[in-house]
């Protein structure tokens, strides 16, 4: 996901978008707890989407 796609959402898009960044974070945890998981690359990608989203919430709330 680029930042780039994110600054042209909503704030309240950009929080459904973290909420489902953090489920999907959540099963992936636990499909690699379970052996499950098949492409352990896929962890540090949402935890980058996840910090993005984050960082762009944060800059949303300075500018106000």
């Amino acid at each position: 996901m680029k930042a780039k796609d994110l600054r042209a959402k909503s704030p309240q898009e950009l929080g459904q978008e973290l909420e489902s960044l953090l489920r999907a974070q959540f099963s992936l945890r636990m499909q690699h707890a379970t052996q499950q998981l098949s492409n352990n690359s896929e962890i540090p990608k949402v935890r980058k989407d996840i910090a993005r989203v984050r960082t762009l919430m944060t800059e949303a709330a300075r500018k106000v």
